[in-house]
């Protein structure tokens, strides 16, 4: 019986810290520039061309250094890339993205602490890394090393 209660307490407990971390401003303003990344036309469009060349990116890598078109599409990957990021809608949700894992890392950090010292957590977003490609693109995993 006392598991079971403590199972219970455990879940009361998670349920309104997630609650507490939805409602938080963090969230809030991870939610508004979400919506105005999505809503706005020239950052979706911005998005799509660099998801496009991403695509040709990853057919020329196969072939690396070999391949004829590799320096013109490294060359636009990066150019795409940039500027991409220099899209202000893109830039705010970017920051809010990455203040959004520092709270969920924080937190993690807490909850693995209040267990024991020898327990891990994810730091600086290390469970959601896509390998480190550095791209930003949030497909995860892309394999992009053009950045």
């Amino acid at each position: 019986m006392i598991g079971t209660t403590e199972i219970v307490n455990i879940l009361d407990r998670s349920e309104a810290l997630g609650k507490m971390i939805l409602q938080s401003d963090v969230m809030e303003e991870y939610n508004s520039s979400q919506k105005a990344l999505n809503e706005d036309k020239e950052s979706q469009r911005l998005i799509k061309a660099f998801a496009d060349i991403k695509d040709h990116y990853q057919d020329v890598q196969r072939f690396g250094r070999y391949h004829p078109d590799y320096s013109v599409i490294m060359k636009k990957v990066r150019s795409t890339k940039r500027e991409m990021d220099m899209n202000d809608k893109v830039a705010a949700f970017k920051i809010a993205e990455r203040n959004l894992q520092k709270l969920l890392d924080e937190i993690s950090q807490g909850v693995a602490m209040s267990v024991g010292d020898n327990i891990k957590a994810p730091k600086d977003g290390a469970a959601l890394s896509d390998g480190g490609c550095g791209c930003g693109s949030g497909s995860g995993g892309c394999g992009c090393k053009a950045s």
